[in-house]
């Protein structure tokens, strides 16, 4: 049976005040409910008595799960490998940017099949790719010859290593949240860069899909950030956000599973549309985009 994690504080700023929002249903494997809490102080969510680090595996045992399985299947899927092309040179550019450099040395942190460390290396980078998922690992290696590396190889690292460490859509899955940013903060150099990529619930097609919204993927999402929370739990950890980058694609895609997750049934015109306005109000503003990219220094 799995052991299941009731919090009584919030794990990001220790906070008693935390109250239950709404409960969310499992689409991907389990068809089961669980909770949303939120932190009244810090603005924190997070998915209360989910499975525990040693009970977590069977909820991402699914070949719809795509950043393990790598699946076109559906054309929800189609779009999304379509559009990865695009995205995965933009973070390739972004990594340059913040880092200022051509070539340097990369964590990659929740690497999945590989696609993101696979660009990194034949751009000259030196990476290192940490995946804790079997069937992902294999998948790394059956399509780009890229051998990534257990979770349990981050223990063993060197401080003041990598020029830039990655989390894309990684850090809300983690259970040590706090170990492993105490651990990025040690082995991170001096002016190197963490960049972590997360949902957003204070986005507007968060606010309104509510608990349809697919973003919050319980019970595989442990935490779901707000910017705010977010800044708390950097800082507290030695760390500043520099900037705040967007994920335009992000709401279309995860409009069209919410409308699904909603109705049944794909409603591709409604979920574009909210996708859309979702977008337009985080043109002047990049934290309300519905997911986020937090480019972060040491302090």
């Amino acid at each position: 049976m799995a052991s299941k994690i009731n919090y009584d504080h919030c794990l990001c700023c220790g906070s008693a005040a935390i109250s239950k929002v709404f409960d969310c249903k499992d689409y991907t494997v389990s068809n089961e409910n669980f909770e949303i809490w939120q932190c009244n102080s810090c603005t924190f969510r997070f998915t209360q008595n989910a499975p525990d680090e040693a009970s977590v595996g069977i909820y991402y045992q699914s070949a719809d799960y795509i950043s393990h399985s790598d699946t076109k299947k559906g054309l929800v899927n189609r779009l999304y490998h379509q559009v990865r092309t695009f995205t995965l040179t933009s973070k390739l550019n972004l990594l340059k940017e913040v880092t200022g450099l051509k070539h340097g040395v990369l964590l990659d942190v929740g690497a999945g099949t590989g696609a993101f460390a696979f660009t990194m290396q034949q751009a000259g980078w030196n990476v290192t790719g940490l995946e804790p998922d079997e069937t992902a690992r294999i998948n790394a290696v059956n399509n780009y010859k890229l051998h990534l590396e257990e979770l349990s190889s981050l223990a063993s690292m060197h401080n003041e290593t990598f020029d830039a460490i990655t989390l894309w859509h990684v850090l809300e899955h983690v259970h040590d949240l706090h170990g492993y940013l105490e651990k990025f903060f040690k082995i991170l150099k001096p002016v190197g860069r963490l960049i972590i990529a997360v949902p957003n619930y204070t986005s507007y097609d968060a606010g309104y899909y509510k608990q349809y919204w697919a973003a919050y993927d319980v019970p595989r999402h442990l935490y779901h950030f707000s910017p705010k929370s977010m800044e708390i739990l950097l800082k507290e950890k030695g760390f500043a956000v520099e900037a705040v980058k967007t994920m335009w694609f992000d709401s279309f895609y995860v409009s069209m599973l919410s409308e699904k997750y909603r109705h049944g049934k794909d409603r591709f015109i409604q979920a574009a549309w909210v996708g859309l306005i979702s977008n337009i109000k985080a043109l002047f503003n990049a934290k309300r985009c519905s997911s986020v990219i937090y480019v972060i220094r040491k302090k």
